[in-house]
């Protein structure tokens, strides 16, 4: 008789994973700038209306205009992943976000603000997207989920942490104490380069092989023309001639718009259409920060399979649906009532969040042509920050100006984007399945780093 097998405990399960060596520079140096991220959101706001002194349409355009460049950047990071080495790449994109966050304290007016604000966005898409490409090329199968699984749970902890920091300057409410908080978040950013540096070289790109020279008609040998040759053949690997990739990014940025549920839609629509206490805006991002760190991991297990990638997208994307029609049912109850409807629906909110994140995950990464690993990362990248940007204004339009049959409408557009992408995912394992099986990588080209 066999003793059934117990399951690693979330800490054990987080600790193991620090024993590669890829996982592990990234998860150190995440867990310090991402704290300064923490201090930085909670302050930036109010920072550039009591410090700065913009008005509130300022600060709104300055905050679209720094995502519109996230979008471009998000491609061109992992565009360059593949160019370049990627580990220096990172290394710099991280230097310059912490001069960027640190050079916030110098501004004073909209001019400046902006121009600031525009190249942080910018570095801070370029950045993940040349993660991604890391993660793409050190690891493998369920590795990968895993890592992006890891990575976003101390994401979440040092956020909350930083956050928590950030609201000391909020109380004191001082101008040096804003600066204070601007100038931290920055050091964390540059702090974690001393980890990034560690990142060994197989995370980079290979460099185009030129092994087998053209022969030119006078018999002799061009190899700079050989390298010319792989880099127009590559070319055949480009995302943007896969339609299948395109029409997942497309999706999968239509469910990512259920961040801004979270930060704009929940607290608006607690604020003016329902009876609940407004610290119920709280106890929402506490409950979702909480069931990202606690389940990420354990639900992120076996995405690396299409099946189960398509399967846990189509639940989020029922969960989501259910969720908007909940949030909507909290309007003209009384107050305890109200409040308890909306954590209902965020605990189902924030359940769809951990299964699209770990779906999206999956399919992103096994749909994606190995070759051009950080470009289809980049373009995955650019998808979610297009969405991202699109976010405030289709919540706004659906939700907050039509209540329930607006509610109704945002989670029918989750629920189809959802399902779409579960439908892709089945015909791909379908079409996977129909394909005969693929020899073993030569040594040259197998990942150089097993994943935890």
């Amino acid at each position: 008789m066999t003793t059934p097998r117990t399951r690693p405990s979330f800490r054990t399960r987080l600790t193991a994973s620090l024993a590669d060596p890829v996982l592990r520079a990234l998860v150190v140096a995440t867990l310090v700038s991402r704290v300064g991220r923490g201090v930085f959101l909670t302050v930036t706001v109010l920072y550039f209306t009591f410090i700065v002194g913009l008005s509130a349409h300022e600060v709104a355009v300055l905050l679209t205009l720094a995502s519109a460049a996230g979008v471009l950047s998000s491609f061109a990071g992992g565009w360059l992943a593949d160019r370049v080495r990627a580990r220096r790449l990172l290394i710099g994109l991280s230097i310059a976000d912490g001069v960027g966050l640190i050079a916030y304290v110098v501004a004073g007016d909209f001019a400046t603000a902006l121009v600031i604000a525009v190249g942080v966005g910018a570095v801070e898409q370029a950045a993940n997207s040349t993660r991604s490409a890391i993660i793409a090329r050190a690891f493998t199968g369920e590795a990968r989920v895993g890592a992006r699984a890891v990575l976003r749970t101390v994401t979440n902890i040092s956020i909350a942490a930083g956050s928590g920091i950030g609201a000391l300057a909020l109380a004191l409410g001082t101008p040096e104490a804003y600066r204070a908080t601007i100038v931290l978040a920055g050091a964390a950013a540059l702090l974690s380069v001393a980890q990034l540096v560690r990142l060994p070289r197989s995370v980079d790109a290979p460099p185009p092989r030129a092994t087998d020279p053209v022969t030119t008609a006078t018999g002799s040998t061009d190899v700079a023309a050989s390298v010319r040759a792989e880099r127009i053949a590559l070319r055949a690997h480009s995302p943007w001639r896969d339609p299948r990739y395109l029409l997942l990014t497309l999706l999968s940025a239509v469910f990512g718009m259920q961040f801004a549920v979270t930060n704009i839609g929940v607290p608006l629509w607690v604020a003016h259409a329902t009876e609940a206490p407004v610290i119920v805006v709280s106890a929402v991002l506490i409950l979702n920060t909480t069931v990202v760190v606690l389940f990420q991991l354990p639900l992120s297990r076996g995405t690396h399979d299409l099946r189960v990638a398509g399967r846990v997208s189509a639940i989020a994307a029922w969960l989501m649906a259910g969720a908007s029609v909940v949030y909507a049912l909290s309007a003209g109850l009384p107050a305890w009532s109200a409040m308890a409807v909306v954590l209902l629906a965020a605990l189902a909110h924030a359940f769809a969040e951990v299964l699209s994140q770990a779906g999206g995950w999956g399919l992103s990464f096994e749909l994606a042509d190995p070759v051009r690993a950080g470009t289809y990362q980049g373009v995955f990248g650019m998808g979610y920050s297009l969405g991202a940007m699109a976010a405030p204004l289709v919540v706004t339009a659906t939700a907050l100006e039509h209540g329930l049959a607006g509610w109704a409408v945002l989670g029918a557009v989750f629920l189809a984007s959802g399902l779409g992408t579960w439908a892709i995912a089945r015909s791909a394992a379908r079409a996977a399945e129909r394909m005969p099986s693929q020899p073993p990588a030569a040594p040259a080209e197998a990942s150089a780093s097993v994943g935890p």
